[in-house]
C-alpha cells in the first residue's frame, strides 16, 4: 500500500534513508522491512525553537514495489512549418516559457534575444566584475535566460493564482534541474546550474523548429491600424508577425521610451529601492538556528524581514543565504547591485536587498515638482538619478559606496569596512549622498527594528551597500484582463516582469504560458 505521511525529524534523521524508512514503520506500527521506499512530497526546516526540525511530507511505500516519482510528460511539436508566426521579445523566463506553450499548440515562436547565449554572456560579466566595464547588450540583466539566470533561481513564488506552478517547477526538472525543486518550500537551483538548463530550454525550441536569435535588439514596432506588423531591430532586419509578446524584464528603458514615443499606452508602477545589507553567514545561521555552529544537515539560514516606517514598507528582498553581491548595471556611469547564490550556497556571507517601497508622489517630491499623471517615465528618472549618485559616490568602475550598518544608522563614514563579496570593490563613503532622504531615513529606523526581530542583525560586521534598485518594473504596460492583449494594439501581448505582471521567475514563467496560451486561442481558431 502507499501512504501519505508527516513526519517531524531531527536533520541528521531526515537526510539518513534508514532512518526515514525506521520513523516509517514505527508511524504505521509495520517492520521496517515492509517499507519497500518513499518519495518527499514537501520539505520545510521548523527553526523557531532552540532545536530545528525538519518537517517532511511523504509517500511511503509499505507492503509493495517502491517506484521513481511520476513525472508529468510534455508534447513539443515540430512547427518548422507552421503558418502563424509569433515574434517574441526577450528570452527571460516569460519569453522561452511563452515559447514553448506555443511550440505546444503548433504555432511557430521567433524569439529576438537583445543578449548574447549563456556562454558568451559569462565573458561580459567577468569584463563588469573585473575591469569595471559593461556591456549594455549583454550583463547581469539581459541576455539569455534575462536577469535570474545570474541571480541564482529562485524559484519560490506565491502566485499561485496566475497558473500553475508545479508544471513550471516539472518543465525545469525535464530540462535538467534537480527534482528536489519539486518539495523544497523555498526551491532554488542556483547560478552554477541555470545556464545548462537554459541551453537545453534553446535547444529543445529550435530543434521543435522555433527560431532563436541573439543580439538582435528591437528598435522599433510598425503599427498600421492599430496592428503590429513588423518587429524592427538596430541591424536593419524586420520580422513579420501574426501577434508580438513583449517580454523584455524590467530593465528595458529604450523599449519603454520607445512605446511612450510611439504614443502606445504606458503607465509608472510603484517598484522599491534601496540597499543591499551582507553579513558574515556564520551570524544568520547562529540568530536562526539559536545555535553557535550550524548544524552540517542544515541549509545555510536565511531570512525575511518587513517593517512599516512611517507609512511605507520596508522589507528584505531577494535573500541570499551563501551568496554573492553583484554589479547588475546595465549602463555606463549607473551603479546597482544585485545578488546571488550558487546551488550549494556555500559562500561565507550571507546578502539581502532591503528596500523601501516608492511611488509617482515620492518622485514628484523628490524632483520639486508636481505629479505628472502624464510622465510615466518618472519612476525610470528617479530610479536612474539614484543609480548615477551611486557611481558617482563610489568613484567610478561599479566600485561600490558602503557604509558598516550601524555606522549607516549614525551617519557616520565608516573608518574601515569588512570584507564583503562585492567583486568590483567597496568604498567607504555617506549613503546619504547617494539615498533620497525619505529612503534613507526609514532605512535607518528599520535596521534598528531589524536589530529587535533578528538577534545580532544590527551589527557593524554587517555592510550597507548602495544601490539596490531593480526590484520591479518601476513601469506598467496596461493589457485587457481577458485577452490580455495591449488596449490600442489588439495583437501586442505585454508580458512577465519587465510589463508589471510578475515578480520572479516562477511567476514571469507563468505570465508567459498564459498569454501564449491566449495567442494559440486567437492563432487556431481564425
Amino acid at each position: 500500500m502507499q501512504k501519505i505521511i508527516s513526519l517531524k525529524l531531527l536533520p541528521s534523521e531526515a537526510a539518513d534513508e534508514t532512518a526515514v524508512k525506521n520513523y516509517i514503520a514505527k508511524t504505521e506500527a509495520v517492520k521496517a522491512t515492509t517499507v519497500s521506499g518513499y518519495t518527499t512530497l514537501k520539505r520545510s526546516i521548523d527553526a523557531r525553537s532552540k532545536q530545528a526540525w525538519v518537517n517532511l511530507t511523504i509517500q511511503a511505500f509499505i507492503d509493495e514495489p517502491f517506484h521513481e516519482r511520476d513525472h508529468p510528460s510534455f508534447s513539443f511539436k515540430d512547427v518548422s512549418k507552421a503558418s502563424g508566426k509569433v515574434v517574441i521579445i526577450g528570452a527571460g523566463p516569460a519569453g522561452l516559457f511563452a515559447a514553448l506553450k506555443l511550440i505546444e499548440t503548433g504555432i511557430k515562436p521567433i524569439i529576438l534575444e537583445r543578449g548574447k547565449d549563456v556562454r558568451a554572456r559569462r565573458r561580459d560579466l567577468a569584463m563588469l566584475n573585473k575591469e569595471g566595464e559593461v556591456n549594455p547588450e549583454s550583463n547581469y540583466c539581459f541576455g539569455e535566460g534575462g536577469a535570474g539566470t545570474y541571480s541564482d533561481g529562485k524559484l519560490y513564488t506565491r502566485s499561485s493564482k496566475r497558473g500553475d506552478i508545479d508544471r513550471i517547477l516539472n518543465l525545469f526538472v525535464y530540462f535538467g534541474a534537480d527534482e528536489k525543486i519539486l518539495y523544497e518550500s523555498h526551491p532554488h537551483i542556483g547560478t552554477n546550474k541555470l545556464p545548462s538548463i537554459i541551453t537545453a530550454v534553446r535547444e529543445k525550441i529550435i530543434d521543435c523548429g522555433g527560431e532563436f536569435l541573439f543580439e538582435k535588439k528591437v528598435t522599433d514596432l510598425v503599427v498600421n491600424n492599430n496592428t503590429i506588423t513588423t518587429v524592427k531591430t538596430f541591424d536593419s532586419n524586420s520580422f513579420d508577425a501574426d501577434a508580438v509578446v513583449l517580454a523584455t524584464g524590467h530593465s528595458a528603458r529604450d523599449i519603454f521610451q520607445l512605446l511612450h514615443t510611439k504614443k502606445i499606452w504606458i503607465e509608472a508602477k510603484p517598484f522599491a529601492l534601496g540597499v543591499r545589507v551582507e553579513h558574515p553567514q556564520s551570524l544568520i545561521d547562529s540568530a536562526q538556528y539559536h545555535c553557535s555552529v550550524r548544524d552540517a544537515f542544515l541549509p545555510p539560514a536565511s531570512y525575511s524581514l518587513v517593517q512599516q516606517v512611517e507609512g511605507k514598507g520596508v522589507f528584505s528582498f531577494c535573500m541570499c543565504p551563501g551568496g554573492i553581491i553583484a554589479p547588475a548595471a546595465t549602463s555606463p556611469g549607473e551603479l546597482v547591485v544585485n545578488g546571488w547564490s550558487p546551488s550549494k550556497r556555500n559562500n561565507p556571507y550571507a546578502n539581502s536587498g532591503i528596500v523601501v517601497s516608492v511611488d509617482e508622489k515620492d518622485a514628484a517630491d523628490f524632483f520639486k515638482k508636481e505629479k505628472k499623471h502624464n510622465d510615466p517615465l518618472m519612476l525610470i528618472k528617479f530610479q536612474q538619478d539614484v543609480e548615477q549618485k551611486a557611481f558617482k559616490t563610489g568613484g567610478g568602475k561599479f566600485v561600490a559606496p558602503a557604509q558598516r550598518l550601524v555606522d549607516f544608522t549614525a551617519e557616520k563614514i565608516s573608518s574601515s569596512l569588512p570584507g564583503c563579496s562585492y567583486l568590483p570593490g567597496i568604498h567607504s563613503a555617506s549613503l546619504k549622498e547617494v539615498l533620497p532622504g525619505f529612503i534613507h531615513d526609514r532605512l535607518q529606523q528599520a535596521f534598528k527594528e531589524f536589530g529587535k526581530k533578528l538577534k545580532g542583525y544590527f551589527t557593524n560586521e554587517a555592510v550597507v551597500v548602495a544601490t539596490e534598485s531593480r526590484t520591479s518594473s518601476p513601469v506598467r504596460i496596461p493589457r485587457d484582463n481577458v485577452t490580455l492583449h495591449h488596449p490600442q494594439v489588439k495583437n501586442l501581448y505585454p508580458c512577465g516582469e519587465g510589463a508589471g505582471y510578475a515578480g520572479g521567475i516562477v511567476s514571469a514563467a507563468m505570465d508567459g504560458e498564459r498569454v501564449a496560451g491566449q495567442i494559440a486561442a486567437i492563432l487556431l481558431h481564425r
